[in-house]
């Protein structure tokens, strides 16, 4: 199997012979959800042609700092948050709202298998990069379109972030301390998860496509929103709601099924245990010293620890304040008990079984510029994701693609550049 920590020689041929080598994606999104999609597939084999704006490109060029180190400790213009969706990617910096912007983009959708795009409802209609105008250029399309709320209904027309639909969608009125305790009250994920999620969402769409396609030849149109997603991803939380008719609030870290599955405190800091079963309860009570418990009826099974959950939480809390959270780690793993420490991101790179995954990469520019990132975490036998190309600079690939995708002349590249339709990364 490769070895994913490996990745470091700079290499700018996004090719890889992945289980998506035949498929070229044309990439209009920006941010991260529709970078994220476009991520996966590119790690999967695909050619990624991520099209942006000659000025300035994909808005999370600027979102800093912290910046990419050049190679003499300088900082890059690129931020750290374009490097986490954009490699295996190739860069063309194109105008859209020109005409010939828009005939270039035409000419490679005819090449290309899947457009992918997060505009507004209707704001690529204008430019002629719908879906309807590209069907009509290449009827067998995979195009994929990431809104906040989707091609219809009331809120179509409304601009959506990833931190509203959190709020919005229900995410933070189950996240948090409970309302009226200390810090109680909603609070978002530390990462954009609806964006992530949606990106993964979108590429099951695509994927799903592309079979379709394969078997019956036809292209289709993806409607992706924000707020779709967060909603199915509310999970049990939501089921939870439908059944009882009781709206879920926030538990901090206690878990609305299970219990004892929250954070606890040790002698020098909070640990989890997450106990799935009766039977890993009553080995953690025989190793803690509370052997009562398990025939006690308020607690003997899930249903009536998750009713008795406080009184238990305050019996636990008491036994294993007595140790460090590595002392109780260790025992809990040799006994087969769910555990865990509550790591920092810094702690999360040094933990044994994240380095021996290879989790953390390191992708290098042409220019020296080495750019550290994630693993993508799909591990395949026969077609594993692979790191050919780190995130591009501004127009890096803009004259090799006109050049030889679609076999324009260097006099004509440079009118495009000179025009400002084009722009490209001096070579």
């Amino acid at each position: 199997m490769q070895d994913r920590a490996s990745e470091t020689k700079p290499k700018t041929d996004t090719a890889s012979g992945g289980a998506l080598s035949n498929i070229r994606v044309l990439d209009l999104s920006r941010i991260l959800a529709g970078p994220w999609a476009s991520q996966i597939l590119g790690d999967l084999g695909a050619d990624v042609i991520k099209i942006e704006r000659p000025t300035g490109g994909d808005d999370t060029r600027g979102w800093g700092p912290p910046y990419l180190k050049g190679v003499e400790g300088s900082e890059t213009t690129d931020a750290a948050y374009f490097a986490c969706a954009n490699r295996n990617k190739r860069s063309l910096a194109i105008d859209i709202t020109s005409k010939e912007g828009q005939a270039l983009i035409h000419q490679l959708v005819a090449r290309s298998d899947v457009v992918l795009e997060n505009f507004k409802v209707g704001g690529l209609a204008k430019y002629g990069l719908d879906y309807n105008s590209l069907k009509a250029i290449k009827p067998d399309i995979v195009y994929c379109s990431i809104t906040g709320f989707g091609q219809t209904g009331p809120d179509a027309s409304k601009a959506g972030y990833d931190f509203m639909i959190q709020a919005m969608g229900g995410l933070m009125s189950v996240t948090g301390q409970p309302q009226g305790t200390p810090g109680g009250g909603p609070v978002k994920v530390g990462v954009a998860l609806v964006d992530i999620m949606t990106g993964l969402y979108a590429t099951i769409g695509i994927l799903a496509a592309l079979a379709h396609r394969r078997e019956t030849g036809e292209g289709q149109y993806i409607d992706m929103a924000l707020l779709d997603v967060q909603v199915a991803a509310l999970a049990n939380q939501a089921t939870n709601y439908l059944v009882s008719g009781k709206a879920p609030t926030q538990m901090g870290n206690n878990h609305p099924n299970l219990m004892p599955y929250s954070a606890f405190p040790s002698s020098d800091g909070h640990f989890i245990i997450a106990i799935g079963n009766d039977s890993q309860f009553a080995r953690f009570c025989s190793l803690s010293g509370l052997d009562a418990l398990i025939a006690d009826e308020r607690f003997a099974t899930n249903r009536a620890r998750v009713k008795n959950r406080e009184a238990l939480a305050a019996k636990i809390a008491a036994v294993t304040v007595d140790r460090s959270a590595r002392d109780w780690l260790s025992l809990l793993n040799d006994a087969g008990i769910p555990c865990g420490p509550i790591n920092t991101i810094d702690q999360v790179f040094a933990e044994p079984q994240v380095i021996h995954r290879g989790m953390q990469i390191a992708l290098q520019r042409e220019d020296g510029t080495q750019v550290p990132g994630v693993a993508n975490p799909i591990c395949m036998s026969q077609t594993p994701a692979t790191y050919n190309a780190p995130p591009p600079k501004l127009g890096e690939h803009s004259i090799a693609i006109l050049a030889g995708e679609l076999g324009l002349s260097d006099k004509d590249i440079k009118r495009l550049i000179t025009d400002g339709v084009v722009g490209a990364e001096s070579p």
